[in-house]
């Protein structure tokens, strides 16, 4: 194939498919979570890293890793004590790490905006070879975290109290949770950019959650969308000259759509199935009452 001669597009397909691994790997967690929009927060704190990465020409993808990582930590910190006063803590966090970010570049000698707009928003031509190492080696931390503690993060993405009371220790798991989320915007930054980031963490698991409700399959799916769109939104900037960033998570977008209209009608034919299918002399207490469905939250 064509695009596989040239060396950035080989760079640029192998950090779009561990792109496409780490972010819905992370994402699950987050959404069971409610914290959807905790990896936007953390792309705003990202960018005082890229610029300091400029300023002290340090690599901007360690710099931003090192940035982010304190900034999540900085965010669990406030909702664990923020209280009433949480949201304006978590306002100036984020709009000072944008801002901080912006100044930094622009103090550079070797910055510019056009330099912040690759990282905004993803760029195919500048993944370099030490991005691809950084890259590689920080979606190895995600998987290993996503993977081999997914009983624990499950549980405690699930209901922090119950997690709690079996021994497990919420509050490093809960820390843990927010730094691998970190580490994944600084994996992402490159291809998709901090600003669409937060996109490809949520939207592929709300996705695969129109197919199914089990977490295995669900991680399964959402990874396989995820992949997907990152390969194929990288391939048609290429062909197209369209932005790599905005053209993954409008495929991505789309992806939900679809499977949201397929999922509809699926639903439809299964409650008519159990229904055909469940003896009609069976006593009114052998059925489920209207508005007693189980919550809406993935399984194990």
């Amino acid at each position: 194939m064509e695009i596989l001669d040239y060396a950035f597009m080989q760079r640029a397909l192998l950090a779009a498919v561990l792109v496409g691994i780490t972010a819905p790997a992370v994402g699950i967690y987050l959404v069971q979570r409610r914290q959807a929009l905790m990896g936007d927060g953390i792309g705003h704190v990202a960018m005082t890293g890229v610029g300091l990465g400029f300023l002290l020409s340090a690599s901007p993808v360690w710099m931003a890793t090192l940035t982010s990582v304190l900034g999540a930590v900085l965010m669990e910190l406030i909702r664990w004590y923020g209280r009433t006063r949480g949201d304006i803590a978590l306002a100036m966090l984020f709009y000072g790490g944008m801002a901080g970010g912006v100044m930094f570049i622009n103090l550079a000698p070797t910055g510019s905006n056009a330099n912040l707009t690759s990282y905004l928003f993803g760029s195919l031509s500048t993944v370099s070879q030490s991005d691809v190492v950084a890259i590689c080696l920080l979606a190895a931390f995600v998987v290993l975290v996503t993977l081999g503690l997914r009983r624990q993060l499950f549980a405690v993405s699930q209901d922090e109290e119950f997690a709690r009371v079996t021994g497990l220790p919420v509050r490093a798991l809960n820390l843990l949770t927010a730094v691998t989320a970190a580490v994944t915007v600084t994996v992402a930054m490159r291809v998709v950019g901090l600003l669409l980031v937060s996109a490809l963490m949520v939207v592929p698991v709300a996705a695969a959650q129109q197919l199914t409700r089990s977490f295995a399959a669900t991680f399964a799916i959402a990874v396989a969308i995820g992949v997907s769109v990152t390969i194929g939104g990288t391939v048609t900037s290429y062909y197209q000259d369209v932005p790599p960033g905005a053209t993954i998570v409008l495929l991505t977008i789309a992806a939900f759509i679809a499977l949201t209209a397929v999922a509809a009608p699926l639903a439809r034919r299964r409650a008519r199935a159990l229904s055909a299918a469940q003896p009609a002399g069976d006593p009114a207490e052998c059925t489920i009452p209207a508005g007693r469905e189980a919550p809406n939250e993935i399984g194990v």
